[in-house]
């Protein structure tokens, strides 16, 4: 019984360092090296265990990863709520890595041939693709900090994601790191056999080496325009409770005119101020409109800004119900609004109660009194030349150009931005306001996930965000300014004027695998792991009552 008791908190303990190394391979500790471990260190965890178990330890290691990794939550400042928040969505995200080792761990970690353990390890990397998947669709999804995008930092790795996304990563991770497992146990097994352990490292090895190699071949060979785009990014700091405070609309709209005269002391050809920025809508408001339209005329330059937008609904038959939309208005140098996009993919619990008309009573569990309405297509914002004055911008003189705004989160959502990225954009925006959570690790980690949407999309992103981290990407993942206070610190007000180098002309006219096909990879990942379940379920079944209990691959499958 002691030993059982021993064996029982060893696993515990194990899956506890799995779940730590995934919360600290992302920022702001960033030890990207223990996401290749976390893994192996998973399916350790479970070895022997009966499925019930496995689910257990699963989830004890996905939750030590979430609550640790989204600490930031408890940043919001609203009494109760945030920690109902933090607790509900990191019990809900611990369900994946739960499932995982639930299914995966009844047949990693077994013996038998080379080929048998490589073709089990590329099935369980496929199984941790098809989750992700999962995860970044399901109840409106939420693909933060998965697996691959802990490698932010690694430039020549994350090439990968131009043609896999940032799934691709996250398989070649794992593929590696259970690799890493069986090349452990070959040495505690078999010490005295010399490498013992290369076989099992062989083949992910020279999958890493040939991405890297592959990646580093696309660096050195990247062109860039060599006519920059002069955009000024304002980054107003806005504390959330004055935001929430409707007495100080026009103190905080002050002051982001103030801090936007400062800044535009030099020539700009594009302005952008962050969501929430404006503290009224700028369609309704009309000194909000005047003060916004004349900035645009007298600097001559574009702006692309936050501000909410409401129209009435549709088809209503009393005419007095208004939807409002989170959104980001382009405006022209002449001073008029060109073009809108509305918010489409919204913050649970944030801009909209999920199944409140059928449970009413969710609205105590949240701060929010109303409730957006999602937009429904991607819209592009085009930059038209001027004939003369600061708003003739060089870029790829004689032509316009084409973006669009992610607002707030969205550009942690690869599929989504790819939608936007297929109509044939320069660049890529995303305004958002991170000072729901003070200044917190939300910032760096949200700054890292966008990295990823600028490799898969062969694009620039500028980021304008209300307290950090602004800055802005080039297209093979490099964060190439980040904007300080002059204290240092990112989550400061400030302003800065970036030179933006979008990808040669010829780059820009070629899409980039992913942008054109999409989440291939994924789908293939996932149907691989929906053809391995059942093959496994056909092998139970056949194998009889006595192994029912055990989901494994039988050796047909893995053989």
């Amino acid at each position: 019984m002691r030993t059982d008791t021993v064996i029982r908190g060893a696993r515990y303990g194990v899956a506890l360092l799995a779940g730590l190394a995934r919360a600290l391979a992302v920022p702001t500790v960033s030890w990207a090296g223990l996401a290749w471990v976390a893994p192996a260190l998973l399916v350790a965890a479970g070895h022997g265990a009966a499925p019930g178990q496995r689910w257990r330890l699963g989830y004890v290691a996905g939750l030590v990863q979430y609550l640790v990794s989204l600490h930031w939550l408890l940043e919001i400042p609203v009494r109760g709520y945030p920690v109902l928040g933090w607790l509900a969505l990191s019990a809900y995200l611990a369900l994946y890595p739960a499932a995982w080792l639930w299914w995966v761990g009844g047949f990693a970690s077994e013996p038998g041939p080379w080929t048998s353990r490589t073709l089990r390890a590329l099935t369980a990397a496929a199984a941790w693709v098809t989750l992700e998947m999962v995860q970044a669709r399901l109840l409106g999804g939420f693909p933060w900090n998965l697996l691959g995008a802990s490698q932010h930092a690694m430039i020549p790795l994350i090439q990968l994601a131009a043609l896999t996304g940032v799934y691709g990563l996250s398989f070649l991770i794992v593929w590696v790191s259970l690799g890493l497992y069986h090349a452990t146990r070959a040495i505690w097994t078999e010490p005295t056999r010399r490498h013992a352990w290369l076989p099992e490292l062989a083949l992910p090895g020279l999958a890493l080496a040939l991405v890297f190699a592959w990646g580093w071949l696309r660096v050195r060979h990247y062109a860039e325009d060599p006519h920059p785009l002069r955009v000024t990014v304002v980054q107003p700091s806005i504390p959330q409770t004055l935001i929430w405070d409707p007495g100080e609309n026009s103190n905080r709209f002050a002051g982001l005119l103030q801090l936007t005269a400062e800044a535009l002391r030099e020539p700009a050809d594009l302005l952008l101020w962050p969501e929430a920025a404006i503290p009224m809508p700028i369609r309704y408001d009309r000194a909000t409109y005047e003060a916004v339209t004349e900035l645009a005329r007298n600097h001559r330059l574009w702006m692309i800004v936050g501000s909410d937008d409401a129209e009435p609904v549709r088809d209503d038959p009393t005419g007095r119900a208004t939807d409002y939309f989170n959104a980001t208005f382009l405006v022209s140098p002449e001073g008029n609004l060109r073009a809108t996009y509305r918010k489409m993919r919204l913050v649970m619990f944030g801009e909209f109660i999920p199944l409140s008309r059928w449970l009413p009573f969710l609205r105590w569990f949240t701060p929010i009194t109303g409730q957006y309405t999602p937009g429904r297509d991607p819209v592009v914002f085009e930059l038209e030349q001027s004939v003369s004055g600061p708003a003739r911008f060089a870029a790829q003189p004689g032509a316009n150009l084409r973006t669009a705004t992610l607002i707030c989160f969205e550009d942690v959502f690869p599929h989504l931005t790819r939608r936007f990225a297929r109509q044939g954009l320069d660049f890529l925006v995303n305004l958002t306001n991170d000072g729901w959570f003070g200044q917190s690790a939300a910032q760096w980690q949200h700054a890292a996930n966008a990295v990823f949407r600028a490799v898969e999309t062969g694009r620039p992103l500028i980021r304008c965000t209300n307290n950090g981290v602004s800055c802005w990407i080039d297209p093979l993942g490099r964060v190439r300014a980040v904007l300080r206070d002059r204290s240092g610190s990112v989550h400061g007000a400030g302003w800065a004027q970036w030179l933006v180098f979008l990808p040669d002309p010829a780059a820009r006219q070629t899409p980039t695998f992913y942008t054109r096909y999409g989440d291939v990879w994924g789908w293939l990942c996932a149907a691989w792991t929906v053809a391995a379940v059942g093959v496994s379920m056909i092998g139970t079944r056949r194998a009889g009552p006595q192994n029912r209990r055990s989901p494994r691959l039988p050796a047909s499958a893995t053989a």
